[in-house]
């Protein structure tokens, strides 16, 4: 399974959706200016990257983990 590509895939999106959120906590935490701009920007990339993470697992799911 380590060795699928469509794994690997499913796993980076999980990755960077996770950068994502750290990212938004961390400006979140902060306040100031950055997060006045861009907290709203930042939250619709994490539900955006969120969406096609979760669509990667359901197709490596479907396709891969038959019985």
């Amino acid at each position: 399974m380590i060795n699928d590509p469509l794994f690997i895939l499913a796993a980076l999106a999980c990755l960077i959706v996770l950068g994502v959120l750290i990212l938004g906590i961390g400006s979140f935490g902060k306040g100031g200016d950055f997060n006045r701009r861009n907290a709203n920007k930042i939250m619709r990339w994490r539900i955006g990257l969120q969406f096609v993470a979760v669509l990667l697992i359901l197709l490596f799911v479907f396709l891969r983990g038959g019985s």
